[in-house]
């Protein structure tokens, strides 16, 4: 008979990995990104790669079983077979003798390495006498020379068991043969030693656990070098936000590719713009508006060190004093406003009738000067704004206009819309502005250097709060030449509104 032999996977022993120590940082203990990422790839692989050799085992391992069982089922079913339609050689009769019988079915038989075949006959004593092929068993015990075992398979009433002893177990299967009604007085035995093949078995699955482990630490090293790679930009913006300081926002992460990576480096590009823009104003905001509150303190000072007894003159300094700080309150108010205009609350829009809007604006302007006011043309459209703050931008624009002419001289008051946009504009028929101003007007604490009339009580913050208002709107101010003479200033607004009618 042929023997096929399987393979599965066998136990090892365990092995302990143990993460590199992570390192010290700030009083705290961390493990890089680049570790983590390694630590859980190799537990994901082990246990993957470990459960693959143990799965294999268990199917060799059920194969071994199977193709012992087969063996021992072909085995017994030739001699039953050969019981009932064997005839003796030397009578051609059926055999009468049990011992004549297995002597000669087991001359014709060709056991496999690790296979005994057995005739037992019952002898005196209850000691079953043998009858077997001289044939060499590379195990420790085989069968035909273990009489203990031979007697208890001989005695045992099953048909097939497991016999385990100390020196190997025995897969074995019986079939008795017995005279007609009478007590069975011989037996056929099949026995398999199984160590060997389940011995092939775990150095295979030893094999394939020696051939995983390699490849475990194959892909480990090369995870380790892509995972240093992708991560590289990660650690450069590391570095980058550690160096940054208020003093200095000038580094800037070089973005390579079109990953992930590369997105993350773009938004913290991004971010260091915005903070080195929001520094570099509030350095400027701080500085300016030290210097524009320094005046009214220098010049509360100067008066009340200098007031004598005199009642006209402490009245009149008590006018001058108090008037400086009127003016020093309402520098304090606008710089409270342009900071909330920081804030995402700053605005909040709501359906807005832009004419009803207009209007009331118009109504309200008209009480800040003698002025020739005019109302345009208005938008007749709903749109989301916030109605306080547009308000406030506009009256500020239409004061604007009034220190800028004189009593008599036409303001304009209007709305309109050009495409998807809104615009909200305050004409006036004064001097206009310079060129040399046209952008530093809108700047904190900034003034053009024409004005009309007298220096006035404002700080230069009435048109940075009102380009505050227009950006959170999320459009801007545009600042435009009146036909005639004199400046346009105009809010643009988006709006998603469809108008309802065009402007006349």
């Amino acid at each position: 008979m042929t023997t096929t032999t399987a393979g599965a996977p066998g136990t090892t022993d365990r092995a302990t990995t143990t993460a590199p120590a992570p390192t010290a940082d700030g009083g705290r203990r961390r493990v890089s990104a680049r570790v983590r990422i390694l630590l859980w790839l190799l537990l994901v692989m082990a246990v993957a790669l470990a459960s693959v050799a143990m799965t294999t085992r268990s199917f060799l391992m059920r194969d071994v079983d199977d193709r012992i069982n087969g063996l021992l089922t072909q085995e017994t079913g030739e001699f039953a077979n050969f019981v009932q339609r064997g005839g003796d050689p030397r009578t051609g009769r059926p055999f009468t003798d049990a011992g004549r019988l297995l002597t000669v079915f087991l001359e014709r038989q060709y056991p496999d390495a690790d296979e005994e075949l057995i005739g037992l006959v019952a002898g005196p004593g209850g000691a079953p006498r043998q009858i077997r092929q001289p044939h060499e068993l590379p195990v420790a015990l085989p069968l035909h020379q273990d009489a203990e075992a031979r007697r208890r398979i001989f005695a045992a009433s099953a048909s097939s068991g497991v016999l385990r002893r100390p020196d190997g177990e025995i897969r074995w299967a019986k079939v008795t043969v017995a005279q007609r009604g009478r007590e069975p007085d011989a037996a056929f035995v099949v026995a398999f030693h199984p160590e060997r093949e389940r011995a092939r078995v775990n150095s295979m699955a030893r094999t394939l656990l020696v051939i995983s482990g390699v490849a475990l630490v194959l892909t480990v090293g090369i995870a380790w070098a892509v995972a240093g790679r992708i991560l590289r930009p990660v650690r450069v913006v590391r570095t980058a936000a550690a160096q940054l300081t208020e003093q200095d926002l000038t580094r800037r992460i070089p973005v390579h590719g079109h990953d992930d990576i590369a997105a993350l480096a773009e938004t913290f590009n991004g971010m260091l713009d915005r903070l080195e823009r929001a520094f570099a104003a509030q350095r400027e905001f701080v500085d300016d508006a030290g210097h524009e509150l320094r005046t009214p303190i220098t010049i509360v000072r100067g008066h009340l060190e200098l007031m004598g007894d005199d009642p006209a003159e402490r009245e009149e300094t008590v006018r001058l004093v108090t008037d400086e700080l009127d003016r020093m309150s309402r520098i304090v108010e606008d710089l409270l406003l342009l900071a909330k205009a920081e804030r995402p609350d700053f605005v909040t829009p709501e359906p807005v009738q832009v004419a009803e809007l207009t209007a009331d604006v118009y109504v309200k302007a008209r009480t800040l000067g003698e002025r020739d006011w005019r109302l345009d043309p208005v938008a007749d459209l709903e749109a989301a704004l916030d109605p306080q703050r547009i308000t406030q931008a506009m009256v500020q624009l239409a004061q604007n206009a009034v220190q800028h002419t004189a009593p008599g001289q036409t303001v304009r008051i209007g709305s309109r819309t050009d495409g998807p946009r809104l615009e909200l504009y305050v004409a006036d028929s004064g001097p206009g502005v310079q060129p040399q101003d046209t952008e530093v007007i809108f700047e904190r604490f900034r003034r053009g250097t024409a004005r009309r009339g007298a220096r006035g009580s404002g700080a230069g913050l009435g048109l940075s709060i009102v380009r505050a208002i227009a950006e959170g709107h999320r459009g801007h101010v545009r600042l435009d030449g009146t036909p005639g003479g004199g400046a346009t200033f105009t809010l643009v607004l988006p709006t998603h509104r469809a108008p309802e009618g065009d402007p006349p």
